[in-house]
């Protein structure tokens, strides 16, 4: 929606040129608004303007994303936002590439779309909210700046699994971070898989380190995600990868040793680790894992 404003006020079909009356003095507050008014109508013309737009882009990627959309992708293209860990790989000489553990969990392009399935939420298949650890009596701040969780937010996807966000470790963790989130890890008999969400920026920090610690203390099965993986270069990326594989592989036990990689900007990875999340809840038999 976009407001129109008139260029002027003259009375509708007066096309006579008043005399000029010469120069009057204006106060100084009908100057001061006079001179508001331009931003005044800048200002509701972007109050219209933005939330069309935001409208507009989540459409346009909702579409793209779809996976029925996504196999309509030049091969090359479709690989490289399916499968960035290959695409990662194709940059390593033959004899490094065994470095990379890129197709422990390999699901077919057929598997992938169904898993699609789960996420997508239908009258049948809803995809709700349903408490907060801290919080019962209303939903979650999903505004909130991201890495500010404070609670534990759970999360129903249909009738396949619960999905539980928690806060996150390090400075910006609550005070209650080891009552609340290390308690509910020892405890809790049908916790499937711990995802630990990596900045692949920046790579593993100090507070990455706790909180492996921690399931590796715990015995926890846990998968590592690489996020933000569209704001690095592909050589700081693959530098970063190959970095994190090889603490992986020679100081973890309970880790997964494949790497998922994601970007939710692009939506590069996701797919995949929607189809990995849907295949250890068993709700999608594939033969990659």
């Amino acid at each position: 929606m976009r407001l129109q404003f008139p260029s002027g006020v003259a009375g509708a079909g007066s096309r006579t040129r008043r005399p000029d009356p010469g120069p009057v003095a204006q106060p100084r507050g009908f100057l001061e608004k006079k001179m508001a008014i331009p931003r005044l109508r800048h200002a509701v013309r972007t109050l219209f303007e933005v939330p069309a737009a935001l409208r507009l882009l989540s459409r346009a990627c909702s579409t793209f994303h779809a996976f029925t959309d996504v196999l309509r992708l030049p091969k090359r293209q479709m690989t490289k936002l399916v499968f960035p860990l290959q695409e990662l790989e194709r940059q390593l000489t033959p004899d490094s590439r065994l470095d990379l553990h890129v197709k422990i969990f390999d699901p077919s392009l057929e598997d992938i779309s169904k898993a699609e399935a789960v996420f997508t939420a239908t009258s049948r298949n809803r995809i709700s909210y349903l408490s907060s650890a801290v919080r019962l009596d209303h939903a979650p701040d999903l505004p909130s700046p991201e890495g500010h969780t404070k609670k534990m937010n759970f999360f129903k996807v249909g009738k396949y699994f619960t999905l539980v966000d928690m806060p996150g470790y390090g400075y910006r963790a609550p005070e209650d971070f080891v009552d609340m989130v290390e308690t509910y890890l020892k405890e809790r008999r049908n916790l499937m898989r711990t995802f630990l969400l990596v900045d692949s920026v920046v790579g593993i920090q100090k507070t990455d380190s706790i909180a492996i610690e921690m399931c590796e203390e715990f015995a926890l099965p846990y998968v590592m995600v690489l996020t933000k993986i569209d704001k690095s270069s592909k050589g700081h990326l693959l530098k970063q990868v190959l970095q994190i594989q090889k603490f992986v592989d020679r100081e973890t036990q309970g880790c997964f040793p494949q790497l998922f990689p994601v970007s939710s900007v692009t939506y590069s990875g996701i797919h995949l680790l929607r189809c990995f999340i849907a295949n250890i809840t068993g709700n999608l038999k594939t033969d990659g894992l």
